[in-house]
C-alpha cells in the first residue's frame, strides 16, 4: 500500500500497530514466565497471518522453544486445535492478532483455562475476559496519534509525506486470578514489568 513507511509516498499514510513484530516478544514473556518451557503451541489463521507465523519461528528457535501449529480459520475448529496442543505436548499457547480470534476471545480463554495452558495474547482484553496475559501497543494511542496526522493533513500537509507511524506505547497486562487458577506463579520479575496487574 506504501512506498514506505517514512515516506509512504501516493495519498496514504497512518499508524500501524506492529503486532507482527511483538510476536518474540510474547514468546520470551511466556519463557521469562515457565523457565522451563521448552514447546508452545501458536493459534494462528493461515488464510491472512502468514506473516506472524513466520516472524514466530526465529525468536523461537532464538529461546530454545519448539513450536507446534495451531492453524485455525473458523471457530469450529478451536476445539479440536487445543486438543491437539494438549496431545503434541504443547506447555503454553501464544495466541496472534486476527479478527477471527478477536471475535472469539471468550471460547479461547475459557480453551486454555480448561486445558491449563499459560496463555499470551496480542491484546488486554483478552485479560479482562480471563486470559493469563497480553502484551502489545497500546490501543488508545493509535487513535489520538490519528487525529493528530488528520488534523495535519487538514492544515495542508501531504499525505505522502507523513512517515507511518509505529506505537510507542506498550502494555503488559496479568491477570493473577488466572494463574492462580491454572496453578501457575508469576515470577517476580515478570510482575515488576507488568503496567497492569488483575487481582
Amino acid at each position: 500500500m506504501v512506498d514506505s513507511q517514512p515516506r509512504p509516498g501516493g495519498n496514504v499514510t497512518g499508524v500501524t500497530l506492529i503486532s507482527t513484530e511483538l510476536v518474540g516478544k510474547r514468546l520470551e514473556l511466556l519463557k521469562e514466565t515457565i523457565p522451563t518451557l521448552s514447546r508452545v503451541a501458536v493459534l494462528w489463521n493461515p488464510q491472512l497471518s502468514m506473516s506472524q507465523w513466520q516472524e514466530t519461528l526465529l525468536p523461537a528457535r532464538e529461546l530454545g522453544l519448539q513450536l507446534h501449529s495451531m492453524e485455525v480459520s473458523s471457530a469450529e475448529r478451536l476445539d479440536a486445535a487445543f486438543k491437539e496442543a494438549v496431545r503434541a505436548a504443547s506447555v503454553a499457547v501464544a495466541v496472534h492478532l486476527h479478527p477471527l480470534f478477536a471475535a472469539n476471545q471468550k471460547k479461547i480463554v475459557d480453551l486454555a483455562a480448561k486445558t491449563r495452558l499459560p496463555a499470551v495474547y496480542p491484546r488486554t482484553d483478552f485479560v479482562v475476559t480471563g486470559g493469563l496475559m497480553s502484551y502489545g501497543a497500546d490501543r488508545a494511542d493509535p487513535f489520538r496519534r490519528v487525529a493528530a496526522l488528520i488534523d495535519k493533513i487538514l492544515k495542508g500537509a501531504k499525505p505522502a509525506d507523513l512517515p507511518i507511524e509505529q506505537p510507542t506505547k506498550f502494555e503488559l497486562v496479568i491477570n493473577l486470578k488466572t494463574a492462580k487458577q491454572i496453578g501457575l506463579t508469576i515470577p517476580p520479575n515478570v510482575l515488576a514489568k507488568a503496567d497492569k496487574v488483575i487481582r
